[in-house]
């Protein structure tokens, strides 16, 4: 057996300290091991290091196998509870979020107005939340209900009950051949406690040093044991109270906006009538009276419009009435227990529910007119003089003073999770093989309510019934504006019977059977061969119940104003079996071997899936391993993609057709194709594909583990992912580009295209042009589709580096430290076969990051704990392309006094330095920074915990 001199998180890195900070990273390696003498000059410093534990065999993820070594061919990555603890997170998500892997961005809290925005993803690698596996103590978890961006499924973390956890192991490479399918960038496996002895009691308070987001949270975890028996439990609540981004003055308005003068910030028009011949902004008794009459409202000159620099009626404060962090309210539990039958026979048995109940607020709501443009009778365009009428586009803000305050219209999110398992394992042969069978089920329940304005209500209220059509043009709808309300303040009461409670509701749930045998099967002269085996069978599926009012194809009485919601459901078996075998070739070379095939019986036209993995670990001296892996990987395509009923929503769209087809150049800066005749709302429609086929790829690591010296470790590792047929909604930019260069017979450079070639017909057929009227332009787009295809090529690669080192001393304490680094080399993406393949890596439009790094320093003496963990953000490209903003970096600090042999107190101050984000004055759309990035600013946190005897 291997001696283990420590174990702990190999900390995630990830982000150049500059170029050399490896090297830097390699002196720290060899100058501590001298700088440890100095710290040890009393007599007893010659005193040997404790002895290192010997480990028991151990099932590690990454292999089925059982293994005394905690590194094998493929890197895993280990967070303990403890660790979580020491880093300041409350939750394992928060954890995971620092790793350095997680070098793409997701969807969160900033994102209100999205599909999921009160769920947590990880996105290892940039190439999307679903292309890692997570596992629940090796096994598959229900996904979440709703779909990612409204296309894909992924499995949310924020309601694994972090009293539960003992600890995450991440592999970081590919292993379809061990798992099965989605285990492409990476494995997640969250190990809950068990065999737990005694009780704890956690108490956690803290807040925001910035205004709001006030968290309480209660643990208690316990365990008895018998002569054949266990039972561990435990309980969480976790109440967090709502940030607003009123209350960080650095996201609370427009003028907010880096590098822009006051008087050039161009807010939302919080009352707008757009006169469509003159651009001119119309009202009563002009624009600068009617905005005085709404406290948040106030007037501008956008002076560098080259249309129309009157005054407008602005609403810089609009931002502000979101929420930036949700409230929330959660509550689980957890049950384990075991029985022994005999010496070689056990039960077990594990259960947990959570239930999550998040109030969101995105920005208040807002109307506009139905149509691109009306004609209305009673306000005088000059275009058309005295009399004429107009013909306009209508807006609409609603202030928080007229829904009744900041936050009177929010969102409830009710999320409700069940999972359990139960089986029996044991051994046979004398011991000589180990099984286990299990079966278990897991469910995910959510409904939404979130408030919404009632589309016929609202347009009647403002605009009454349609009086035909207009005069002029015999097109477009006519209306009489009513505007008396229309440019003045409503009260909360009136806005209020305007609206309805728009409900959803989404479950899905997996049921799974697998049976695994593992153990060694015979002796080579280098050693025993192992091996293991697994079957496996499951059932998945999935539904979401829109409310029928939000369908676009719904024509009843009360259709709901500018919303329309992603209904679809179905299911899908899968069978799998896969071996793998662990052959020592030398004493110091043993070779990994794994296959796998899974089959899959559901809409899509994927079958059947072989996937097989090499590993080898060479120990040419005991401090030393050397370790590669090589493994094929599959991922069947997200159940939305396949089942999505029709669904519909608005699009801005870049017109690139009617741009080059009136002569002008769509890349010139400053643009020529400017104005409503290019760039207008187009209602599009998304469904699911039951075409799609797996997607396909490789996966290989290289590297090394070296121990330095006692309680001293480094590892670097290159990975390199490859995914052809990746399954993703088509771009629309690169939808209407190519419809573009297939309309007018060839691209952007002048080369020519094939107008009648299948791809050609493909792009056309999305497009609906039918022209809208001689204002809008002819060929204008009235609606176009878009759906999931299997597209072409994905390739990411990089480096991953660790370092730790553990120092004890007498006179000074215990010392711990370490350093984790990951370098995105590339990141690749190709649509079709053919097409010129794109870098991702330092495109600003996919927010990953190129490098990633976390550190931290430990100390320990009596009944002090004292710990600083940060975390670094590498350097990214400003959003104008013109250069890279900071790295950012954050440092967490806590400190622990024992009490009583029972009772300890901790302070914790999460971000110390109140970091926001890295300054980018290019970054012109709101927030003004990467979402990635959190607004929440510096947490205190104090926490008491106590141990029963």
């Amino acid at each position: 057996m291997t001696k283990v001199p420590f174990a702990g998180r190999p900390a995630p890195a990830h982000s150049l300290l500059r170029k050399n900070v490896l090297s830097r990273a390699l002196t720290l390696a060899l100058v501590l091991p001298f700088a440890s003498t100095a710290l040890a000059q009393d007599a007893e410093e010659a005193a040997q290091q404790p002895e290192a534990a010997e480990l028991d065999a151990v099932v590690v993820t990454g292999s089925r196998i059982k293994r005394a070594e905690i590194e094998g061919p493929a890197p895993v990555v280990v967070i303990t509870a403890e660790d979580i603890e020491k880093e300041g997170f409350s939750t394992v998500y928060e954890a995971l979020n620092t790793l350095t892997q997680f070098t793409g961005s997701v969807q969160n809290e900033l994102t209100q107005n999205g599909f999921t925005p009160n769920a947590s993803f990880i996105n290892l690698r940039g190439l999307g939340p679903g292309y890692q596996l997570i596992l629940i103590n090796g096994r598959r978890a229900a996904d979440y209900p709703l779909p990612y961006n409204s296309q894909s499924n992924a499995v949310n973390l924020a309601n694994i009950p972090a009293a539960a956890i003992a600890r995450v192991e991440v592999l970081t490479g590919g292993a379809s051949a061990i798992y099965g399918s989605d285990a492409v960038a990476g494995v997640v496996n969250i190990i809950l406690k068990s065999n737990f002895e005694g009780d704890q009691l956690t108490v956690r308070g803290g807040t925001t040093t910035r205004g709001g987001g006030d968290v309480g949270q209660f643990q208690w975890v316990g365990g008895k044991t018998g002569d054949r028996w266990s039972l561990t439990y435990a309980f969480e609540a976790l109440e967090r109270e709502e940030i607003f981004a009123s209350q960080r003055d650095f996201m609370d308005s427009y003028f907010d906006e880096p590098g822009v003068a006051p008087e050039d910030v161009n807010p939302v028009e919080g009352i707008l009538v757009f006169d469509a011949f003159n651009s001119a902004r119309l009202a009563p008794d002009g624009v600068e009276a009617t905005c005085d009459r709404f406290a948040e409202f106030d007037t501008f000159f956008f002076e560098t419009s080259a249309v129309y620099t009157g005054p407008r009626c602005g609403y810089f404060g609009y931002p502000a009435t979101q929420a930036i962090r949700n409230a929330d309210s959660n509550q689980s539990i957890y049950l384990n227990g075991t029985f022994d039958f005999s010496d070689n026979v056990q039960g077990f048995a594990q259960f947990y529910h959570s239930r999550a109940l998040a109030t969101l607020a995105s920005n208040t709501q807002f109307w506009a007119n139905p149509g691109s443009f009306i004609y209305i009778p009673n306000v005088d365009s000059a275009a058309l003089g005295p009399g004429g009428g107009a013909f306009v586009q209508l807006q609409r803000i609603f202030t928080p003073d007229e829904v009744g305050g900041l936050g009177a219209q929010t969102t409830e999110i009710d999320e409700k999770t069940y999972d359990f398992a139960a089986g029996i394992r044991g051994t046979f042969a004398n011991n000589r093989f180990d099984w286990d069978a299990t079966i278990s089920h897991s469910e995910y329940h959510l409904n939404t309510d979130r408030p919404r304005l009632l589309e016929n209500a609202i347009n009647d209220y403002f605009l009454g019934a349609q009086q035909g059509l207009d005069p002029y043009f015999n097109y477009y709808p006519q209306y009489e504006l009513n505007l008396d309300r229309f440019y003045n303040p409503i009260d909360p009461a009136t806005f209020q019977s305007l609206n309805t409670r728009v409900r959803d509701d989404a479950e899905s749930s997996v049921t799974q059977f697998n049976v695994t045998i593992s153990g060694d099967i015979f002796e080579l002269p280098a050693g025993p061969v192992g091996m293991a085996a697994v079957l496996e069978a499951a059932d998945q599926d999935y539904r979401i119940d829109p409310d029928p009012r939000t369908s676009p194809n719904y024509t009843g009485p009360d259709p709901i104003y500018n919303l329309t919601s992603t209904g679809g459901g179905g299911d899908r078996s899968r069978y799998a079996a896969g071996v793998e075998f662990s052959i020592p070739v030398l004493e110091s070379l043993r070779a990994n071997v794994a296959g796998r095939y899974d089959y899959y019986d559901d809409a899509s036209a994927i079958s059947g899936a072989e996937t097989w993995q090499v590993g080898l670990e060479w120990r040419p001296i005991e401090s030393l391993l050397v370790r590669g892996s090589y493994s094929t990987s599959f991922r069947a395509p997200d159940m939305h993609y396949i089942y999505a009923a029709e669904s519909g929503f608005f699009s801005g769209i870049f017109d690139e057709y009617r741009c080059r087809r009136d002569g002008f150049d769509p890349t010139a800066t400053p643009s020529q194709c400017t104005g409503p005749d290019y760039s207008y709302q187009v209602f599009g429609t998304r469904s699911g594909s039951p075409v799609l086929d797996a997607e396909e790829g490789n996966s290989m690591t290289l590297g090394f583990v070296w121990d330095i010296r006692e309680n001293m470790s480094f590892s670097l590792d290159y990975y390199t992912i490859e995914l052809e047929q990746a399954v993703s909604d088509i771009n629309v930019g690169e939808l209407f580009r190519n419809e573009a260069d297939c309309l007018l017979g060839q691209d952007r450079d002048g080369n020519p295209v094939d107008i009648n070639s299948p791809t050609c017909q493909f792009y056309v057929d999305l497009i609906d042009r039918a022209g809208t009227g001689p204002i809008a332009g002819d060929e204008a787009v009235n609606t176009f589709r878009t759906f999931a295809i299997n597209q072409a090529y994905n390739k990411t690669s990089g480096l991953d580096a660790t370092w730790r080192y553990q120092l004890d001393t007498d006179r000074y304490g215990n010392f711990t430290f370490a350093l984790a680094w990951t370098h995105v080399l590339d990141l690749e993406f190709q649509e079709f076969p053919g097409e010129p393949i794109e870098d991702r890596r330092d495109n600003p439009q996919f927010f990953n990051f190129r490098s990633r790094m976390n550190g931290s320093v430990g100390w320990e003496k009596g009944d002090w704990n004292v710990n600083v963990y940060g975390t670094r953000w590498g350097s990214l490209p400003n959003w104008a392309e013109t250069g890279r903003i900071a790295p950012h970096l954050l440092w967490n600090v806590n400190v622990n006094k024992e009490i009583t042999n029972n009772m300890s107190v901790g302070l914790y101050v999460n971000n110390v330095f109140d970091k926001i984000a890295p300054n980018d004055p290019t970054f012109n759309t709101y927030p003004y920074f990467w979402r990635a990035f959190s607004p929440v600013g510096r947490e205190v946190f104090l926490q008491l915990d106590y141990r029963f005897n």
